[in-house]
């Protein structure tokens, strides 16, 4: 299975979840409830969380380092995405090495490696249908 990319997304694998979000896999889909199928979404192994733009990212990747993860790390002065990886989806492109993600430019999709590419788990398209703008004061 893979998980489609857009704007920039916020990757991380469920077995490492699994082992280090406070109360696991089940806690961290609870506490995402809202957005799954909007902004998040995972496949078998990889969890997805996005942003539009850099300063939204940095947000979300703070908040998985105050979570235990180890989000990258430095070695002889070259950076690395470790727990969680940043795939910036339009772009279509990594701005560090991940040794634990593949990715299919021609689908735009993300996946593990070691495991096959397959169906693209991805945005629920229905929330979008149903969404309607706020109205706003005055508005009808």
């Amino acid at each position: 299975m893979a998980v489609m990319t857009e704007f920039i997304d916020l990757i991380v694998p469920i077995a490492i979840i699994e082992e280090k979000y406070p109360g696991g896999w089940e806690q961290c889909l609870s506490d995402h409830k809202q957005a799954i199928g909007g902004r998040v979404w995972f496949d078998n192994y990889l969890f997805r969380d996005g942003a539009m733009n850099p300063a939204a990212m940095e947000a979300l990747l703070n908040e998985w380092w105050k979570l235990g993860f180890e989000c990258y790390a430095e070695k002889d002065g070259k950076k690395k995405w470790m727990d969680v990886c940043v795939y910036e989806g339009m772009l279509g492109s990594m701005n560090m090495s991940c040794d634990w993600l593949a990715e299919d430019s021609s689908t735009r999709s993300v996946y593990l490696k070691g495991t096959e590419p397959g169906e693209i788990t991805g945005r629920d398209w229905d929330l979008i249908d149903d969404w309607e703008p706020p109205k706003f004061a005055g508005e009808q």
